[in-house]
């Protein structure tokens, strides 16, 4: 991986990104996808006590006894506030909690994920395009646009054809935006409340949904 220059801030908002190698369709099965939402909740933490497939392995009750303990401690690398994962590419907005809880948390989010995926799929090497791209987000506005542009992306993509399918695709946080869904990991009030309620929020995504469509069309994509 090459070596990111400018030092990622404690206590500051990012938006991070990363697509797969040849583009290849990594978040296209539900046990895909699901692992990979597994592995955000796991890794968030700071010096998990278990291995992630011990973790996985273990009964609901325990899992969540053990997620309820960790949340009281408050010991994380970063905060969770909007994600999606389409078929070749992730988004994520997160706010770092500890000293390069960014780095720590994307490279054990991207090893783990490439182990799991290779095994899944008898393949081998690299999954994701090195390392992840990462923008700091530095006003408000710029929040709550990202987190817009974030949870449009199936439906500018076509990877849902309607407004109905997109308020309960299952691998965004936008149905938790909406009260539709619970995530346990999310941090969703750091944009929800620059709102006055849910339904604004939606007002304010859904009323851009056909014009980010159709800028996905022409825009030149400036991913290597």
């Amino acid at each position: 991986m090459s070596r990111r220059l400018e030092p990622l801030i404690t206590g500051e908002i990012y938006h991070l990104f990363n697509r797969s190698i040849n583009r290849e369709p990594i978040f296209k099965q539900k046990k895909n996808c699901q692992r990979a939402l597994e592995t955000f909740d796991f890794y968030r933490f700071l010096n998990f006590p278990l291995r992630l497939s011990y973790f996985l392995s273990s009964g609901f009750e325990k899992r969540n006894e053990l997620m309820e303990k960790l949340e009281r401690k408050n010991k994380s690398y970063l905060e969770i506030v909007a994600f999606c994962l389409m078929p070749n590419h992730y988004h994520l907005l997160v706010k770092q909690i500890s000293q390069d809880g960014i780095k720590n948390f994307f490279s054990l989010f991207q090893n783990g994920y490439t182990k799991y995926f290779n095994t899944k799929h008898d393949r081998h090497g690299p999954v994701f395009q090195g390392e992840f791209k990462v923008v700091r987000v530095e006003t408000e506005e710029q929040l709550i646009h990202l987190s817009r542009y974030i949870h449009l992306n199936p439906y500018s993509s076509y990877v849902v054809k309607s407004i109905e399918e997109l308020k309960t695709y299952p691998w965004s946080s936008l149905p938790a935006y909406l009260g539709e869904r619970k995530q346990s990991f999310l941090k969703e009030s750091l944009v929800l409340n620059l709102f006055e309620n849910r339904k604004e929020y939606q007002k304010f995504v859904f009323d851009q949904a056909d014009y980010q469509r159709e800028w996905e069309k022409i825009k030149y994509l400036t991913w290597d």
